[in-house]
């Protein structure tokens, strides 16, 4: 699989009567990179069991959000969640499909993955410029006994739109009272001036900015820093505790979600309560207009999704991301049934 290639996402063929317009239709959809490891993943297998294909291009989720409000896509995709105020007055649904984890990743010679502590405070001044080069006694003070070199530090970015962008500085802004001050949390954002920044599209621009800079430092969903093998930190906790990015330490910040009171879905898990609970983990979500003007399109769409929940957690997990747990699929399913119909009134489901 090649992570950072436009994903060509295999669609469920429809019924006989249906065949001949479901073997010409083309599905279309546009967002979020967070995701992008997986779903390209179950593209390929489902493309494999059916034979049928949908494109969906990661071009960040703020360009996901304009495409759908647009109507160019057939679905959206963002790691930043639209509130139910817009939802409602763009007339679509959105809901969760997969869980996973932003992880700190760094270029420094002589440090290993995993080696590394940060706390929030130390990893805002670093983006804030307040800490600049990697012998900080910030750093320092977190890491007795590791041997930090004399070397400047280069902040990595996104420079698109991005729902990782949107999670990373919403895990500032609760960590720091500064940076919720001064810069606050959004998709796109001014970054300080007094930090030496580089920026790069999506997470494989990003990835591929820290993977080649002497000294850097970004912000990756996990899929993309172990297939660029990148050199992660750890991260302490709200609880105090500095942990390793790893499954355990994911599921049990996801454990605390409340999805069901969650208005449209929207819901972030940063910082959340618990020694093991990694404290940067967000959901990404799916975004689609209530009236379909094309039902059979629109029941391609959902089964895809249908399949990918009922068929690709396992895909999930050995790509360390976090499946949704049955209830949600449950209320996500009832979404469906409930808010998608065609423009005559007919239900999609």
């Amino acid at each position: 699989m090649k992570p950072f290639r436009s994903v060509m996402i295999a669609t469920l063929m429809a019924s006989a009567a249906t065949s001949a317009v479901a073997s010409t239709a083309i599905i279309n959809g546009a967002g979020a990179s967070f995701p992008h490891p997986i779903y390209a993943r179950w593209a390929e297998d489902y493309n494999t069991e059916t034979g049928t294909r949908i494109n969906y291009q990661a071009i960040g989720s703020g360009g996901g959000i304009r495409q759908i409000t647009a109507k160019t896509v057939d679905f959206g995709a963002t790691d930043a969640p639209l509130n139910i105020e817009r939802l409602d007055k763009e007339n679509m649904i959105q809901f969760p499909m997969v869980m996973g984890s932003i992880v700190p990743v760094i270029n420094v010679p002589g440090i290993e993955p995993g080696q590394l502590r940060l706390d929030g405070k130390t990893l805002a001044d670093i983006y804030l410029g307040k800490i600049k080069r990697w012998n900080d006694d910030a750093i320092v003070r977190l890491n007795p006994g590791l041997n930090l070199p004399r070397r400047a530090i280069y902040v990595v970015h996104r420079s698109d739109g991005s729902g990782t962008t949107y999670n990373f500085t919403d895990y500032l802004s609760r960590v720091s009272p500064e940076w919720k001050e001064n810069i606050g949390a959004n998709t796109d954002i001014s970054w300080p001036s007094a930090a030496t920044t580089i920026g790069g599209n999506g997470n494989a621009g990003v990835a591929n900015f820290v993977s080649r800079t002497r000294g850097a430092i970004g912000y990756v969903e996990f899929a993309f820093a172990k297939q660029n093998d990148l050199t992660y930190t750890q991260l302490q906790s709200a609880d105090g505790k500095f942990l390793q990015p790893t499954m355990e330490t994911f599921q049990a910040a996801a454990a605390n979600a409340d999805w069901a009171n969650a208005p449209g879905f929207k819901l972030l898990l940063n910082n959340q309560p618990g020694a093991d609970s990694w404290p940067m983990t967000a959901a990404t979500f799916i975004l689609m207009h209530k009236d379909q003007v094309d039902g059979d399109k629109a029941r391609t769409i959902l089964n895809f999704f249908e399949w990918s929940y009922e068929h690709g957690n396992e895909q999930a997990i050995a790509l360390d991301y976090i499946p949704m747990p049955d209830s949600v699929v449950s209320m996500v399913s009832d979404l469906w049934k409930n808010e998608l119909s065609t423009v005559n009134g007919e239900p999609v489901r």
